[in-house]
């Protein structure tokens, strides 16, 4: 493995293809999604016409928050805010189509850029459970939320005790990591077809 330094972009790189956790949140009270209008009538999860960039600005601490574009280009200039959309959207498409001949559906993602001494570089957050929504292609019904092979279990419980997203979090049961852990093994095993090494 090569590890190399490297100044991270401030910016959380957001590629939504389907309707659901913020920006669900955000398309009941707007119409849009990070200053993108969306066709009227959607329902929670239904697929995007087409993917969306929504960037987020990446919080020292607390939850991150998301911004337009147009803010984005503000705050990290044009031609990088246009490369980072560019190369953030075709990385999803590519994983999505892949994902889906696996039978796995790619909700949304984030990634995360940074800058190295060669040039811009994908850095963190690259297509794991952790940072996408990964849902069961012959278990999805648009209209609600779906199952999942993500950290939703996570977010759930949190939602179920009213958690204010503020620090420190609050310990997770024993059953909520272990279930966690066990949804994550499952997207591993059926991404690429082989038992996840012990």
């Amino acid at each position: 493995m090569l590890v190399v330094r490297a100044d991270m972009v401030p910016i959380e790189c957001v590629v939504r293809g389907y309707l659901s956790g913020s920006g669900w949140k955000e398309y009941k009270s707007t119409g849009s999604v990070c200053g993108i209008p969306l066709p009227a009538g959607m329902r929670e999860s239904d697929k995007l016409p087409e993917p969306i960039f929504t960037p987020a600005t990446k919080a020292a601490s607390g939850h991150d928050e998301n911004i337009s574009f147009d803010r984005m280009v503000q705050l990290a200039g044009r031609e990088l805010s246009e490369q980072l959309r560019d190369l953030s959207v075709r990385i999803y498409k590519a994983a999505g189509d892949y994902a889906e001949t696996r039978g796995i559906i790619i909700a949304d993602t984030k990634f995360e850029f940074g800058r190295t001494g060669r040039g811009l570089v994908l850095a963190d957050e690259v297509l794991t459970p952790d940072s996408s929504r990964f849902w069961p292609k012959d278990k999805y019904r648009p209209g609600g939320a779906q199952e999942s092979f993500d950290k939703q279990y996570v977010r759930d419980y949190l939602e179920s005790i009213h958690w204010n997203k503020q620090p420190p979090a609050p310990a997770l049961p024993a059953d909520v990591a272990a279930n966690t852990s066990k949804k994550y093994v499952e997207a591993y095993t059926q991404l690429t077809g082989h038992p996840l090494p012990g």
